[in-house]
């Protein structure tokens, strides 16, 4: 393997962490272009993530999050398939941008089915719907998948 396509894994590694498999193939189908190999990974992490949906999650951890002085907070569980991701530090960061965007954003429901069942249809009131506060340009349903692209399970 030539020195510049080591390099360019080891980019695409440290922007997405994926596997170094993963992004010597994402390199290869997008012809050594970082950015399209990125966009590449991402789409694959949510093809991914659609198809691990309908696994059991049985682990998982409640994470919380306290805005300095106090007066907001928010409480959260978040379930995975096993111990071993909910320990890694990708599902505890996300447990914890989670908590943080609810304690923000105060979403009434999780997903926007279940707002249409209160007859609410205003995408800003669920989660999943929301954009990320960190990052608008992506929702907390995208920062999901790209976590699941990511862990490798639901």
């Amino acid at each position: 393997v030539p020195a510049s396509t080591t390099q360019l894994i080891r980019e695409l590694r440290a922007r997405t962490s994926a596997g170094v498999m993963d992004c010597k193939k994402a390199l290869e189908e997008s012809k050594g272009d970082v950015d399209k190999a990125e966009s590449f990974l991402k789409e694959k992490g949510i093809a991914s993530a659609a198809k691990k949906a309908g696994r059991e999650t049985d682990q998982g951890l409640i994470d919380t999050y306290i805005h300095s002085g106090g007066r907001i907070g928010a409480m959260i569980e978040i379930n995975c398939e096993t111990d071993f991701v909910a320990r890694t530090d990708d599902f505890v960061s996300l447990a914890h941008d989670i908590a943080m965007q609810v304690a923000a954003m105060s979403p009434e429901f999780l997903t926007v089915e279940d707002a249409a069942e209160n007859d609410i249809v205003t995408e800003d009131k669920c989660l999943l719907s929301q954009p990320f506060i960190k990052d608008p340009s992506i929702t907390i349903q995208d920062l999901i998948n790209e976590t699941i692209g990511k862990l490798g399970e639901n």
